[in-house]
């Protein structure tokens, strides 16, 4: 194995790893993967990430395991740099950035447990007393699979009547659901008014009269709210320059905090040139991936928010470097999530440890649902706020049943002496 980057141990002896563990959740959430790293003394650190299980599980079996076991698991940034510069060298964006995140979080879990610390205390103690949060309009079925398919991002469908079925309910009963998620304990919610347009035209144009249509909502909770309630609207990447243009314009009246990937973000110069043009706060998102995508959009002005996912940047590690650098641009931060629980609680711990940050997403409908049968943790919204976690580490477990045969799940050990 090699050691060559691994720094001389502080202490008399490492805390070696021994095994590795992973876990697709294929009745539940099809497209997630959980990690579980032990330590010799027993510590045990969780991780997670989402898309693409079977590669992400590969290259945390079949090669970087090779470096884990056996290894400190407290030298954290040791093996951050080790596994992204050796990503790097035929492209790290994607499965290889997603493997090294759930890694990272599994690894700053165990060091939060040794130091008997929630994570946010060891990247810095808190900077705020409570996490701001908004409400993405998702159902109880955004996300949820149970025939073991993965299905597509950006695609989930606007639900149906009933109980914690947001998405529906923006489009049918938009002034009573903002009621609700007020008494909830929100302040702020995340839409997306113009799928439907972009699956049928492709994103090249949007006619007013669907416009006017996609609006209506919006108009409903203004007149009804006034200005007592933030709204932020997703585009989903959906449409070229010209129909966003229109969008942005239409939704003027209603001062959204700010649109997000109304644009696809894979091209920093036409975000900037919307932004200059479209005249209102526009959020750079999760789709961004790497440090070299989010310095150019900070560098070329093309957002006023940027959006990171910890569990697809490269973990809290990295997500704790974009928010301080996107601080030093005058910037603020918001955390990613319509995944699972360990992205939030990731995102809670880097919010609360850097004062750029501003915002953390949760999906309620996932809250009150299905997470129940993920983690041991329930998620309490209040006065638009959630608590910094207080247990150590991560300050959650997940359920040791998903780590069983019943899923998609692997094991990798040190052999035994």
């Amino acid at each position: 194995m090699n050691r060559s980057y691994l720094p001389a141990c502080p202490h008399p002896k490492p805390l070696r790893i021994v095994s590795i563990e992973t876990s697709v959740p294929t009745e539940i959430m099809p497209w997630l993967i959980f990690v579980r790293i032990r330590t010799e003394d027993g510590h045990e650190g969780v991780g997670e990430t989402a898309y693409g299980p079977g590669a992400v599980t590969s290259l945390i079996h079949d090669w970087m395991s090779e470096r884990l076991l056996g290894a400190d698991a407290l030298a954290i940034e040791c093996h951050w740099r080790f596994f992204y510069e050796r990503f790097a060298n035929f492209g790290v964006r994607g499965a290889e950035l997603r493997a090294i995140s759930a890694i990272d979080l599994a690894l700053w879990d165990i060091m939060g447990q040794v130091c008997d610390q929630p994570v946010y205390r060891l990247l810095g103690g808190p900077v705020r007393e409570a996490v701001p949060v908004y409400n993405s309009c998702g159902n109880p079925t955004y996300g949820l699979r149970t025939d073991g398919k993965i299905g597509w991002p950006g695609y989930g469908s606007y639900g149906e009547p009933g109980p914690l079925q947001d998405s529906y309910n923006f489009f049918h009963n938009p002034v009573e659901l903002v009621t609700e998620l007020k008494e909830a304990g929100y302040n702020a919610m995340k839409t997306w008014c113009f799928d439907e347009a972009a699956h049928r035209d492709g994103g090249m144009t949007i006619s007013n009269e669907f416009l006017a249509k996609a609006v209506r909502p919006l108009e409903k909770i203004r007149e009804a709210h006034g200005d007592s309630f933030e709204i932020m609207i997703d585009g989903h990447g959906f449409f070229m320059l010209p129909a966003a243009l229109r969008i942005a314009e239409a939704l003027k009246p209603f001062k959204p905090l700010w649109l997000e990937d109304v644009l696809k973000m894979d091209n920093i110069r036409t975000l900037a040139d919307f932004r200059r043009q479209c005249g209102m706060p526009v959020s750079a998102s999760e789709m961004l991936l790497s440090r070299a995508d989010y310095l150019d959009t900070l560098i070329h002005q093309a957002a006023d928010y940027i959006m990171v996912d910890p569990t697809w940047v490269g973990g809290i590690s990295e997500s704790a470097r974009l928010a301080h650098i996107a601080q030093g641009f005058n910037i603020p931060c918001t955390m990613h999530d319509c995944t699972g629980p360990l992205t939030v609680f990731a995102g809670v711990h880097v919010n609360a440890s850097v004062a750029g940050c501003c915002f953390q997403e949760t999906v309620r409908a996932h809250i009150h649902t299905f997470y129940k049968d993920l983690i041991d943790e329930f998620l309490p919204i209040a006065d638009g706020h959630i608590a910094l976690p207080t247990r150590p580490g991560l300050g959650v477990k997940l359920n040791p049943d998903l780590f069983t045969d019943r899923f998609d799940y692997r094991k990798t050990e040190l052999p035994r002496a």
